[in-house]
């Protein structure tokens, strides 16, 4: 693995990297020593450090890898004709680089269409799947862009070809700490003005929507082939859903795409998030799910 000073923020016992796979370079943390891996993937408008507080309750027991996905973060930015499949295919090539063996893998937001992705086209490389805050598309994720029925205008505005990179340059704190944070989230104080600065300083620099657009165009892309792998590939591997306060579809989407145990908890007076404002709580949850998750070779060493 290659080491690397970090170009942002940081927290203590939690090693950078960089991973050049699939034609880009990614970058990740680790933290832990022990136990079984864990990969986290974040949602919108997140980076890795939608995890700092998460990172650490996790690597007590397990190792701990959180990626920036291409195009964001300090992964390097991508170009319009890049489609969803790239980034299972990142991932892919990721696990295989950290040379852990399969993975826990946890997706939240916009991440979830990944993530579901590479468990079911890559069943070999992941344990588990805890799906955030998050639905799929052809499952009720495309809903969300119908703003006369509940939904939200960012949805169609970032899944747009060539909207977001064109507007969102140069407005990228009002975009995201003026707007969507105050909209996503329920704790107060959770959030605080450096962990903003943080995310915006990422989005920020050349490029650094790049990958939104892509994840955000996948929800109107990718209904037809999401449909499909869920009935020729319905996940095997054991599954958590979390869903805060609000109305969320995620147990919903995912016990209708796992032929396997499907484990939901509601955490109730907790924002979209859930990472940033409920840490504690989601990583009792997580960690409860995961001891029963291990394979049994894990439960005898």
């Amino acid at each position: 693995m290659s080491v690397i000073s970090p170009a942002g923020a940081t927290i203590p016992d939690v090693t950078h990297h960089v991973a050049d796979v699939n034609g880009t370079r990614l970058h990740y943390v680790s933290a832990g020593t022990h136990g079984s891996p864990v990969l986290l993937l974040h949602g919108w408008p997140e980076t890795w450090w939608a995890f700092h507080k998460l990172i650490p309750l996790l690597a007590r027991t397990h190792r701990v890898f959180a990626v920036d996905l291409r195009g964001f973060g300090d992964s390097g930015t991508t170009s319009g004709d890049i489609d969803a499949a790239t980034y299972v295919e990142d991932l892919h090539q990721l696990i295989e680089h950290l040379g852990t063996g399969p993975v826990h893998l946890s997706c939240q937001d916009i991440s979830g269409n990944t993530g579901f992705r590479l468990a079911a086209a890559h069943p070999a490389d992941v344990l588990s799947l805890t799906a955030v805050e998050t639905t799929l598309t052809g499952f009720g994720l495309e809903k969300l862009a119908d703003v006369v029925n509940g939904g939200s205008w960012h949805v169609g505005f970032l899944g747009a070809p060539g909207v977001p990179e064109l507007f969102l340059p140069g407005i990228e704190r009002r975009m995201i700490a003026d707007w969507a944070y105050p909209l996503m989230t329920a704790t107060e104080g959770a959030v605080t003005e450096a962990d903003l600065d943080e995310f915006v300083r990422t989005y920020a620099r050349t490029g650094g929507w790049s990958g939104t657009a892509v994840l955000y165009r996948d929800i109107f892309a990718g209904k037809d082939a999401i449909r499909a792998l869920a009935t020729s590939s319905p996940l095997s591997v054991p599954v958590l859903t979390v869903d805060a306060s609000g109305v969320s579809l995620t147990e919903q989407t995912f016990r209708a795409v796992a032929t396997s145990e499907v484990t939901s908890v509601r955490l109730p007076e907790v924002g979209h998030l859930v990472a940033q404002e409920a840490p504690d709580e989601l990583a009792a949850v997580m960690l409860k799910f995961l001891a029963r998750a291990e394979p049994p070779a894990a439960h005898s060493s």
